[in-house]
Parts: structure tokens; C-alpha cells; sequence
């Protein structure tokens, strides 16, 4: 019983695979991937930015204390 739902889900997993819808695919999943990068590089930015903006400010607050 078990081996016949096993044979079965496998036969409907693989009726419609096709290896170049991959491969097409492929520019999307690097666009996405690429977007990804991107934001999370302009976050590090931002975030450095403002920690260097703002750590100037609170070390001569420390200093006058």
C-alpha cells in the first residue's frame, strides 16, 4: 500500500518536469537573486551611514561629561 502511494506521488511529481524550464528560468531567479543583493546592500550603506552620523555626536557628549 505505502509503495503504491509512493510510486504514484512520484509519477505526478515528474509527469511535467522539463529541464529547460529551467534553464529559462534561470535569468528570473538571477534578476531576483541580484535585487536581493542590491537591497541589502543599500541597507548596509544606510545603516553605516547613520552610525557614523551619529557616533561622532555621541562621543563628544561622552567627553564633555
Amino acid at each position: 500500500m505505502l509503495q503504491n502511494l509512493f510510486i504514484t506521488f512520484m509519477a505526478f511529481s515528474f509527469a511535467d518536469f522539463n529541464p529547460m524550464a529551467f534553464v529559462d528560468n534561470l535569468y528570473y531567479m538571477g534578476m531576483g537573486m541580484a535585487g536581493i543583493i542590491i537591497v541589502m546592500g543599500v541597507l548596509i550603506a544606510i545603516t553605516t551611514l547613520l552610525n557614523k552620523i551619529f557616533s561622532k555626536s555621541n562621543k563628544k557628549d561622552k567627553e564633555d561629561k
